[in-house]
Order: C-alpha cells, then structure tokens, then sequence
C-alpha cells in the first residue's frame, strides 16, 4: 500500500510546528508527518523559528518545560531550521501580500506572514508543476483564510 501523504509539501505555522517540539494535542500526527521516511517536505516561513523559540521559552517560565529541555529543543529547532526545512524568506513583496491578506481576511500580522509566506511557496510549487501543499496551523481563523485564499488546509488538532 503506498503512503497518500510520501512525497507530499506541508507548510506549518507556528502553532503546527511547536508540535513537533513539545508533547501536545496533534504532535503525534506532526512529528509522523515530518518523519524522514515519508518523503515530505516541510516549509516555513524563517521568522517561525524566533515565534517557536518564544512559545517554547513560554513554556519554561511557566514550569512546562525544565531548562535542560528548552535547551535541547532550542538546538534541535536550530539544526532543523538549517538543514531540513524548506523556508521562505521575509522580503518587501512578502510583506505587501501581508498587508494585502489583512484587509480580506481576519488575521493577526504573525498570522498574515505566515500564510503570505504559504501562498508565495504554493505558487511556486504549481508553477513548476508539483501537487499544492497543504497548509497546517492549530488556528481556525488562519485555516479559515487559508482556504478562503484556494490553499488544501489541515488542523493537527483534529488528531488526537
């Protein structure tokens, strides 16, 4: 039987990639769609690992998360970020598609990067004739707008 999912591109937001990180609602579902094994590829947009590293020093002053594994998981999500992730970069046209999001759909500015960043690598992945990604963030709103803007979206939540 083959793997839907072998070969496939995901774009995760911040809230979809913290799940890979720390045990949470879906990570398990994250952490097999990353796995080495399926072929996918996983993008982002780069500012997401400055969002990660704040959620996850979040998690440490509040008590979730010993030192000792905040730093583990910061060097983890630093070898990730250089070697394994597909990442679009901030430039100005990113940012002005951004803008552009946040007058037709009810995003916060994080939220209109990351889906900008989604919908300029979708483009390129259709231009140069690969399947569209999917899109995976843990909020409504954002999955909303992204299938709002034509992008196949994904809720890890929905994974127990």
């Amino acid at each position: 039987m083959t793997n839907p999912l072998r070969d496939a591109v995901f774009y995760f937001d911040t809230s979809a990639l913290v799940k890979r990180y720390v045990a949470e609602i879906g990570s398990e579902w994250v952490v097999a769609l990353c796995h080495s094994s399926t072929g996918n590829t996983i993008g982002t947009v780069r500012i997401t690992q400055a969002e990660a590293a704040a959620a996850f020093a979040s998690k440490r002053r509040s008590g979730g998360l010993s030192q000792a594994h905040h730093t583990g998981i910061l060097c983890d999500l630093s070898h990730d970020f250089a070697h394994q992730y597909l990442l679009v970069e901030v430039n100005q046209p990113l940012v002005d598609l951004a803008v552009s999001l946040t007058g037709r759909r009810k995003l916060r500015g994080y939220d209109a990067v990351q889906l900008a960043a989604a919908l300029t690598l979708n483009d390129l992945l259709t231009q140069a004739q690969f399947s569209p990604l999917t899109f995976v963030a843990a909020d409504d709103d954002l999955l909303a707008a992204a299938r709002s803007e034509g992008l196949i979206a994904d809720n890890p939540n929905r994974y127990l």
